[in-house]
């Protein structure tokens, strides 16, 4: 008998709490279409304050000590090139040593193998200088060839640029496009005679790094930029406000 009464309380809290929450449900069902949604933007220039210059160098002989005596050879130029060039050693990292096996093929007149020959060993070694001075590392990347004209097989890559104030240059963004979406927001309100209510979500959308006066295209997920030294970075927020 007790437990037939328990369960008739609970089914009737229930039917209670149902009717209640259907009855709310019903008179705030056209509350959540009276909102204003609006995007607001942040965009900035600046220019990158970091410089990433990598090369190669390498080296090939008939025996493997020989090929690493010449590549140490053109290694030590390097250094000292670089350091003539106002470089500290603390800005120039080399990488470790790749070595490969040369092999000329030959083959018969119908397309089969008739011989592997073994020509010798090639020695290849990367150099990486990361620095501030933007601009010295930059014009030194445009001089590489004084290292080919002293004899060594230098190879020289397009220089990447960064910002190393990324985090703060971002918040500030965002700040900005919350400014501008809110500004919009209560301009359309005004212009519609209605009250700007409470915000009820926000959204931030995709950071993006391109080449200042460049063609380049947004990425859905986000572009970051490297080839630049002139940069413009551009960022969304949406959002979006009860109307009243």
């Amino acid at each position: 008998m007790v437990k037939n009464n328990i369960n008739v309380i609970i089914i009737a809290i229930a039917m209670v709490t149902s009717a209640y929450l259907f009855s709310n449900a019903f008179q705030n069902r056209n509350k959540s279409a009276d909102t204003i949604s609006v995007t607001g933007l942040g965009k900035t220039d600046f220019v990158s304050d970091l410089i990433v210059w990598n090369g190669s160098f390498s080296r090939k002989s008939s025996t493997l000590k020989e090929a690493y005596a010449s590549l140490d050879a053109d290694r030590d130029k390097i250094k000292s090139y670089l350091s003539s060039k106002g470089i500290s050693s603390n800005e120039i990292v080399f990488s470790a040593v790749n070595f490969n096996k040369d092999y000329e093929t030959t083959y018969n007149e119908n397309g089969t193998l008739r011989q592997n020959l073994f020509t010798g060993f090639t020695l290849t070694q990367s150099v990486s200088i990361q620095s501030k001075e933007v601009n010295k590392i930059e014009e030194l990347s445009r001089q590489s060839s004084e290292l080919i004209n002293s004899g060594i097989e230098f190879y020289s890559s397009a220089p990447e640029y960064y910002y190393t104030k990324l985090a703060e240059l971002k918040i500030k963004m965002i700040a900005e496009a919350t400014k501008d979406a809110s500004t919009r927001a209560k301009s359309i309100a005004e212009n519609a005679d209605a009250d700007l209510g409470n915000l009820k979500k926000s959204d931030m959308g995709v950071f993006q790094i391109i080449g200042q006066n460049s063609s380049e295209d947004y990425s859905y997920g986000g572009s970051f930029n490297t080839q630049s030294k002139n940069k413009t970075a551009t960022i969304t927020v949406k959002l979006v406000y009860q109307v009243d």
